[in-house]
């Protein structure tokens, strides 16, 4: 199913850790004595560049992001620094910087528009088509995962991106749905399959117990993983001297792949031993911030 690029109204992300992140910047040893460029390589909504952009008056950032909504709202948001903006289509992977920059911040959640917005079919919360994609450009939707991968090899993706210990219960029950009624009809018809699995003491706890399948689906769908370990790779080669990466990740797959990177990378010296999260007062106001993890680096000089 097509997503309608032109219904942007669901778009009201609220960016996490933003305080934090700014702080991040100032272990770049040239912060307040050089004109500063940087890359947000999810740009999202365009809340942290909106912040920097505001802060640094000679600071010229480019924007990465996939998501066609998410460039759009952005574009709104940040109208009034457009000459220090620059806006790209691209995934962070596949972006090549044609210099290098003082920081590089990521933020690895799913923004609100792809989670409120049942068009996405990210949620079951209300009913969409089975879709997931970050990019609505890509081949390969949720639906089409489903249909096409063989029960082993379902069980095994949502295993290993979701944790779910009953996978191959959930594996077994989806192929065997499709095999007897054709597609889902969506989201909830999904969910209320999956829940099915599960006895009947933990079908109705705070968490829905179609959570870890559906996160596992969106993690394989977008390719979270494999564009992760790319940009970790070679995010290094994008910093000038000294140069700032902060990332946060929101589970714990991405975080120990960015905390092995840092760690590892011989590159990099990595600032922070342990993650930073979001304050009390964050979380409050924003419960999605609840799980954000940051780690900082810094490119050896």
């Amino acid at each position: 199913m097509q997503t309608d690029l032109s219904d942007s109204s669901f778009f009201n992300h609220k960016s996490v850790m933003t305080d934090e992140i700014m702080a991040s910047l100032e272990h770049y040893p040239l912060i307040h004595h050089n004109q500063l460029k940087g890359i947000d390589a999810t740009l999202g909504g365009g809340g942290h560049s909106y912040h920097l952009l505001r802060k640094y008056s000679d600071l010229n950032i480019i924007g990465l992001d996939q998501d066609p909504f998410a460039r759009k709202s952005a574009s709104q948001k940040l109208d009034e620094f457009k000459n220090r903006i620059d806006i790209r289509a691209s995934n962070f992977a596949d972006f090549v910087p044609k210099e290098k920059v003082s920081f590089v911040i990521a933020d690895l959640g799913v923004n609100s528009n792809q989670i409120d917005n049942p068009k996405r079919g990210f949620s079951f919360q209300k009913d969409g088509p089975l879709d997931m994609r970050m990019n609505p450009f890509l081949a390969i939707d949720a639906e089409k995962l489903i249909e096409t991968l063989n029960e082993k090899d379902l069980a095994n993706l949502i295993y290993k991106y979701g944790d779910e210990r009953l996978s191959r219960k959930i594996a077994r029950k989806i192929k065997m749905d499709l095999k007897e009624n054709g597609k889902y009809s969506g989201t909830k018809e999904l969910a209320y399959s999956i829940a099915g699995c599960f006895p009947p003491k933990q079908r109705y706890k705070k968490i829905h117990p179609a959570t870890r399948t559906f996160q596992a689906l969106r993690i394989a769908v977008n390719k979270e993983i494999e564009v992760l370990e790319k940009f970790l790779q070679v995010v290094p080669e994008w910093l000038l001297p000294g140069g700032i990466v902060s990332i946060i990740s929101f589970h714990s797959l991405e975080d120990r792949l960015v905390k092995s990177s840092f760690k590892n990378d011989q590159r990099l010296k990595n600032l922070t031993k342990k993650p930073i999260t979001p304050s009390e007062q964050e979380v409050e106001l924003n419960k999605r911030a609840r799980s954000g993890k940051l780690r900082i680096a810094q490119l050896k000089s």
